[in-house]
């Protein structure tokens, strides 16, 4: 088995980041990278693709469905 670190690209820049204690914010390869990523899925940029939430549509109502 080999010693050499794992080795991962941070996912906001693409610089190489070793997969370890030494990259406290991996798999990000600095805070700055970490919050940019943090501020794409607050500003809903990002999402986990999923089924549409019907009350979510501006046509949905409680009265249309009871």
């Amino acid at each position: 088995m080999s010693d050499a670190p794992t080795v991962v690209k941070c996912p906001t820049c693409q610089q190489p980041v070793v997969w370890g204690e030494v990259s406290p914010h991996r798999p990000f390869c600095s805070k700055r990278c970490q919050l940019i990523d943090l501020g794409e899925w607050a500003s809903e940029e990002k999402a986990i693709p999923g089924p549409v939430d019907v009350s979510d549509d501006d046509l949905w109502s409680e009265e249309q469905h009871n």
